[in-house]
């Protein structure tokens, strides 16, 4: 691991209407076990600081207002459960997903928590985050709906393989994830067949089952204390993940390219688990740029 001074922060988004303390706890434990800072960003749009201008305004420190006074309470809460945490909490103008992109410029890691938005209300509300910033940040994104399985016995993720650039990168950050957690790996890969080739499902499931092995053998050499479980199932790949994350820690997927902030290039698979995974859902991006 990085040395703590050198360290890419991770990052979360801090909503004042909707305080989410299973995502910040999330956030503030993924810290400490990657021993990064951790960086509480609360964006205010310019309208609302009446400040005016453009996004890229200095960092103001925390003390008044109710940013502020959200970020102080969070930071009192994440001290409280990791005494020696690096943390730091700023106010930034501009539009949430906007202000969390630019922060995943230099961040590992972003972390978000939801409020379960239908789709029309993602589209149309300002202060939508989950999926825009899923959708275009430069790092993984973590969204986490609910507090994490952390009674599970034998503790375990599980990632989406389908052989594209996307999913490679996002069975690299799920192997990084599982040594850094001492957690087992569940590999899936899930094959929705076509008019074409459900004739030929036999060649076709020889066909994934090698696929996914040539994806997994790699990274097992190089994680050899990392357990892992590869499954070739036959279905569609959101229901098929979700179900399989059930119990999960968390369920990993690769993005394809980066999306506009309405999240409208998302993907169909990451953008169906934000609503059905029972976990938290990492989004991870071909390449992070670092």
């Amino acid at each position: 691991m990085a040395d703590p001074g050198e360290s890419r922060p991770v990052v979360f988004g801090v909503d004042v209407r909707h305080p989410e303390l299973s995502a910040l706890a999330w956030a503030a434990d993924e810290a400490e076990r990657r021993r990064a800072p951790l960086r509480m960003v609360h964006a205010e749009p310019p309208f609302r600081l009446g400040l005016g201008g453009f996004e890229g305004v200095a960092y103001r420190k925390p003390g008044r207002g109710p940013g502020e006074e959200a970020l102080d309470e969070a930071a009192a809460f994440v001290t409280r459960r990791h005494p020696g945490l690096d943390v730091a909490a700023f106010v930034v103008e501009g539009v949430p997903a906007q202000v969390l992109c630019r922060q995943s410029e230099e961040a590992q890691l972003v972390v978000l928590g939801t409020r379960r938005l239908n789709r029309l209300e993602e589209f149309l509300s300002f202060g939508s985050v989950a999926v825009p910033v899923s959708a275009q940040a430069a790092c993984a994104v973590v969204v986490v709906p609910e507090p994490e399985h952390a009674a599970c016995q034998s503790p375990y993720l599980v990632v989406g393989a389908d052989g594209s650039p996307a999913s490679e990168a996002a069975v690299d950050y799920a192997f990084e994830t599982a040594a850094v957690r001492g957690a087992d790996l569940q590999a899936l890969w899930v094959w929705e067949p076509t008019l074409l080739d459900s004739a030929n499902e036999v060649l076709v499931l020889q066909k994934c089952r090698r696929l996914l092995f040539e994806a997994i053998t790699e990274r097992e050499e190089r994680y050899p204390d990392v357990t892992v479980s590869r499954r070739v199932v036959r279905g569609h790949p959101v229901e098929e993940l979700a179900r399989a994350s059930e119990h999960a820690l968390a369920v990993v997927v690769g993005r394809r390219g980066r999306g506009g902030f309405t999240g409208m290039r998302l993907g169909s698979v990451p953008h169906g688990l934000l609503h059905r995974a029972h976990c938290p859902v990492v989004t991870v991006p071909e390449s992070d740029g670092h």
